[in-house]
Order: C-alpha cells, then structure tokens, then sequence
C-alpha cells in the first residue's frame, strides 16, 4: 500500500514512510497570533471527541485500573486546553465514581485557557511531570493526549520515566497513529472546524510526526507496550 497522501484533500502529496521530526506546530511558536491560539484551544473540545477515542478508552483503560472504592485520582500531563480533564470528570459522574483530575501543562498559555473552564474534581496547573516528581505526588492512573508526538528523544524518556513514578496503577498515553488514511481523512474534515485556528495546519504536521504502533514499540522502555485503537490512535501503556 502506497505510504504517501494527497491528492483528493488538495494538498501535495506527502510521504508518510518515516517521521517528519523537521516540523514544528505553529501554536508552539511563543509568538504565535494570541486569537487564533485562544480559538485553537477552544475548538479542541470538539476535534478530541471527534478524533481522539478518549470515551472508549476511559472504560477500556482508566475504569479498570481505578480503586474498587470508585474514588480516584487521575493525572492529564500536557493538558492544554483542559478538554480532556474535563470530559474525565463527566463520564466518571455519569459512570459513578468520585474523579479528582489534575490537569498540569508548562505553557501559561495552555493553562490560562484550560482555567477558563474548571468544573468541579478539575484543577489545573502549570507544572512539568518532573514537579510533580520532585513533590512526591501519585496517582491511580496517568494520561496524556497529543503529547508524545511532540517530544524528542530524551524528552520522551524523561516523560514516561516521570509517568512512571507517578502512576501508582496505570500510564496511558495516547496519540495520533500515522497513516495515509488518516491524513487523508483529517485534512478533509478539519476545515469543518478549523477556520481561525491553527487546528488544520498543525493536525496534518502532528499526523505526519507521529508514530506508527511499530515505531512507537521500537522506542518504549522494558514495561510498556504499545496497542493500536480507532480511530487511527495508537497507545503506550504501562501498568505499575
């Protein structure tokens, strides 16, 4: 099957065989233009229950590896915009359980964004997994959306190095999974929700950074594993 996409979207055809680690994602840019970012944040809501599979993975993932109590504590490293948290706290009321979410990202940007919007079990901090680390904290289950594609190699290492001291039951770190079908598929539908945004631009660089399930097997340490899960998502999973 061919490794490179195009065509239909109207985009140039790209090649999806390896990483294209040479990208960068425009609202990582500290001078990005403060609006479109503030709309980015926003509108995540709406891509991550689109694109993100996190409702299936909450019961097949984080539900199992809760205490048998339904009282939990669950950590969001590189929350962003806070969708995530949030969306944790809803399913765990409507599902039962008693979910304190702490939601923690170094960006001030991403954290005032993500404040705007703190309901009840939410906080959010702004703090790297290496503070909370160094605090001594811990929690039943650790996740992150979006983020690994985002970190180079030792930063990779130091994230789940982190993630693993500070999950007391499970890490679950999800991402997008790299594939000429789901580029296709997000460059057709993200102009339905990216006019303002930076969403179209950097979901298309995020999918052409992000790892396969093999390639992301190749680079977990001894411990994890990595699964494959719809739509177009791939996980790195480990279980204290």
């Amino acid at each position: 099957m061919s490794r490179q996409s195009g065509g239909t979207t109207g985009l140039p055809a790209v090649d999806l065989r390896t990483r294209a680690l040479d990208l960068t994602e425009l609202m990582d840019d500290p001078d990005c233009d403060p609006r479109a970012l503030a709309r980015t944040f926003r509108r995540f809501a709406v891509v991550n229950a689109l694109v993100s599979g996190w409702r299936a993975a909450w019961r097949s993932h984080v539900v199992p590896a809760l205490p048998a109590s339904g009282r939990g504590r669950v950590l969001d490293l590189g929350c962003g915009g806070g969708d995530l948290a949030r969306s944790l706290v809803r399913w765990a009321a409507s599902d039962g359980f008693d979910l304190e979410v702490v939601g923690v990202d170094p960006d001030e940007r991403a954290i005032a964004a993500a404040r705007r919007s703190s309901p009840t079990g939410v906080t959010f901090r702004q703090q790297s997994s290496g503070d909370l680390v160094a605090a001594g904290e811990r929690f039943d289950v650790v996740v992150s959306n979006h983020v690994l594609h985002h970190l180079g190699d030792e930063e990779r290492r130091g994230f789940l190095a982190d993630s693993e001291l500070l999950a007391s039951g499970r890490s679950l770190h999800s991402d997008i999974r790299r594939s000429p079908a789901a580029y296709r598929a997000y460059a057709l539908a993200s102009p339905l929700v990216g006019a303002g945004t930076f969403i179209r631009v950097d979901g298309l660089r995020s999918i052409r950074r992000s790892f396969t399930v093999p390639e992301l097997r190749d680079v977990l340490p001894g411990g994890w594993r990595a699964e494959a899960a719809a739509p177009h998502r791939v996980l790195a999973i480990r279980d204290a």
